[in-house]
């Protein structure tokens, strides 16, 4: 599994978050910006440190038959890619042998006037779930809508394929606390959604992180039958958004919201935020990848989310 950390998730007294909460200043963006240059070095270094120990017990192997199956990756927009949707389609099991992983958004609308005690429920609940090493799951984050619809809380998790989804929920189940903590909530959402994605094989989900900031949750429901062409020119021109925006993940539906895709930006405030997208439009390859991909949109929407102080990526 995709290395996460339970001790990333600390219980809090359930302040509810706002915007006001991030500094906004010169210093506070370099801060910010100092922040993910750390990151992304210890997370290099993590990443050689397990490729040497792959390698390693790939040497040891040697010999044996060559692997059958599908591809290791999904590579979308390509023939490879189509060839490996169609096996996917034809044999989904070796798929999920194969450790894929499956991630879940949920959207709950919360009633205005039980957003405390909302955040007080969740926040006891969620974390105790994550940090039980025997449900299949992990906490990627979770938000509060700040710009969008507002009383809108986000949460993403992340599963062992579908067979982890399914052990997960088989076990909650069967926990007395959790059937009345799903009564309780009921008492204060307006109503709740929950969609099944994976995510992109060119934007590895972001493991725990701290490094403060606002997110951006951006929504882009493409026309039907054009997904793979929308991801191939998507593909090529996310590098230069990445060169100068701070990404956590991407994912595409499979079950619930179909042709939807979901990106997570994160920024040290808004300001940073509009200097970095007018920057992308400096960079290389970035105005062409534009130029094909929005007539293939049918919607897009944008929330800006502040973390709940519960959230493994914050």
């Amino acid at each position: 599994m995709r290395q996460f950390s339970a001790s990333a998730i600390v219980p809090n007294a359930h302040k509810v978050p706002c915007i006001g909460d991030i500094i906004h200043s010169d210093s506070s963006t370099t801060d910010f910006k100092t922040r993910v240059s750390a990151f992304h070095k210890q997370l290099s270094e993590a990443r050689a440190a397990a490729g040497l120990i792959a390698s390693s017990a790939s040497s040891s192997a040697a010999g044996g038959g060559e692997r059958t199956g599908i591809v290791k990756s999904i590579l979308y927009g390509s023939k490879e890619g189509q060839k490996e949707e169609a096996e996917m389609e034809q044999s989904y099991s070796k798929v999920m042998a194969r450790g894929k992983y499956v991630h879940a958004i949920e959207f709950h609308h919360v009633k205005p006037d039980k957003v405390e005690e909302y955040v007080k429920l969740v926040g006891e609940m969620y974390p105790a779930v994550a940090g039980d090493k025997e449900n299949n799951c992990h906490l990627v984050g979770s938000w509060k809508t700040e710009v969008g619809e507002c009383d809108t809380f986000v949460h993403i998790w992340e599963y062992q394929g579908y067979a982890g989804y399914h052990k997960t929920f088989s076990r909650l189940a069967t926990t007395p606390a959790f059937p009345k903590f799903q009564s309780s909530l009921s008492k204060v959402i307006r109503s709740r959604r929950t969609d099944l994605m994976q995510e992109f094989s060119f934007w590895p989900t972001s493991p725990p992180r701290s490094l403060g900031g606002i997110f951006e949750l951006r929504t882009y429901t493409v026309l039907p039958g054009r997904l793979l062409e929308w991801e191939t020119h998507w593909r090529r021109g996310i590098r230069a958004r990445k060169n100068v925006m701070e990404g956590v993940g991407a994912w595409f539906c499979q079950i619930g919201s179909l042709n939807t895709v979901h990106h997570l930006w994160q920024f040290a405030d808004l300001r940073e935020r509009q200097v970095a997208r007018e920057q992308s439009w400096g960079e290389r390859g970035w105005s062409d990848t534009v130029h094909k991909t929005v007539p293939l949109i049918k919607k897009m929407e944008s929330k800006i989310l502040v973390p709940m102080s519960w959230s493994p990526v914050s």
